[in-house]
C-alpha cells in the first residue's frame, strides 16, 4: 500500500499537472471503485481542480462547487499520468481522469479489487473519511507521546493503526523501529520516556529522509515506481539478507495477512521473536536467540 513518502510524492505530481485545470470527464471502467451515489460522479465533469491533499493515506482532490472526490489506492491501486485521452489498460484500468493537458489514470494489480473512490459535498462530508491519525512530521514529542500511548499496543500496530499516526503502513513502520532500535513486539506501555523521544525521533527522520530520496530520484517526472519494497532500505523485504548496521541476518515473523521485518541483534538484543504458527508447530525447538538460530542454520 502506498505509504506517506509515496503518498506526498503524488501530491507533489498532481499539484504541477491538475491544480487550475478543468476536468474534463471521468470514464469509469469498473464499477466496484465508486462507492458513493450523491452527489454522482457526474458532477465532477466541467469543473476546476482548487487543490490536492491527503487524509492519512487517502488522495483527496477539491473542485470548484465545495466537491470533493476521495480517492483510496489501498494495496494495490497506483496511478499514472498519460497523454490526454489514453486508452486504459483492459484489465487493470479502473478509471480515467481526463484533462486538457493529460488524463490521470487508475490501474490496481490483482483480482481483488479494494481501491475506492467517494464523491462528497463539503467539508463536514469530507471530514468523515478522515481516520484522525497523528501528522507524525508536524507533531512535537507530547502529541507523539499522547497518541502512541493512549492505547496500549505493540509498536508495530500502533505505528500502523490509522487512528493514531498519518500515513505509516507496513514498510516504513519496519524502517521506523529498526532505526529507533526497538522490538515490533514490544508493547506502548512498556517504553521508557528517552524511548518514545527515540521513536519519535526515527519516525520523523526515516519518513522525511525517504521522501526527499523519492523526490530526488523521481524529479520533475510522474512517480511510476511506487513499491513497498525500496532498495536502500534496511530491512523491510529484507528477510535474510544482513542488516546494514551489524551485518546480522533480517528476520521476519508472520501474523496473519501482517508481517513484520526486524534485526534481532539491534532491535531485541539478539532474541528471535515467535511467528504465531510456526512457533505453535515447533513448540520447544522454536530458537530463542539469534546465535541458536545461526546454529540450526549451520546443520
Amino acid at each position: 500500500m502506498p505509504e506517506l513518502p509515496d503518498i506526498t510524492l503524488y501530491l507533489d505530481a498532481l499539484t504541477t499537472r491538475v491544480v487550475g485545470q478543468r476536468l474534463e470527464r471521468v470514464r469509469l471502467a469498473s464499477p466496484f471503485l465508486l462507492r458513493s451515489a450523491d452527489p454522482p460522479l457526474s458532477d465532477l465533469a466541467g469543473r476546476t481542480v482548487l487543490g490536492v491533499s491527503r487524509l492519512g493515506k487517502r488522495l483527496v482532490l477539491a473542485f470548484d462547487g465545495d466537491l470533493f472526490a476521495v480517492l483510496h489506492l489501498m494495496i494495490a491501486g497506483r496511478l499514472h499520468w498519460k497523454a490526454a485521452g489514453a486508452v486504459l489498460p483492459r484489465r487493470r484500468g479502473l478509471a480515467a481522469f481526463d484533462f486538457p493537458e493529460g488524463s490521470l489514470l487508475l490501474t490496481e494489480a490483482g483480482t481483488k479489487h479494494r481501491a475506492s473512490l467517494y464523491v462528497v459535498r463539503g467539508r463536514a462530508a469530507l471530514a468523515a473519511h478522515d481516520p484522525g491519525g497523528l501528522d507524525v512530521l508536524s507533531a512535537g514529542l507530547t502529541e507523539f507521546r499522547a497518541a502512541l500511548t493512549r492505547e496500549s499496543h505493540t509498536l508495530k500496530r500502533a505505528l500502523t493503526d490509522p487512528r493514531l499516526f498519518d500515513g505509516i503502513g507496513n514498510a516504513y513502520s519496519d524502517e521506523i523501529l529498526h532505526a529507533a532500535r526497538l522490538s515490533p513486539l514490544r508493547l506502548t506501555s512498556q517504553l521508557a520516556d528517552g524511548e518514545v523521544e527515540r521513536l519519535w525521533r526515527a519516525t520523523r527522520e526515516t519518513l522525511s529522509g525517504w521522501i526527499e530520496r523519492l523526490r530526488a530520484a523521481t524529479g520533475a517526472g510522474f512517480p511510476e515506481q511506487v513499491t513497498a519494497f525500496r532498495e536502500g532500505m534496511a530491512v523491510h523485504g529484507r528477510f535474510r539478507q544482513p542488516c546494514p548496521v551489524c551485518g546480522s541476518p533480517v528476520q521476519r515473523i508472520r501474523y496473519a495477512a501482517n508481517e513484520a521485518n526486524y534485526c534481532a541483534t539491534c532491535q531485541t538484543g539478539g532474541r528471535l521473536l515467535a511467528d504465531r504458527s510456526l512457533s505453535r508447530l515447533l513448540k520447544s525447538d522454536w530458537p530463542r536467540s539469534l546465535e541458536e538460530w545461526e546454529a540450526r542454520l549451520a546443520h
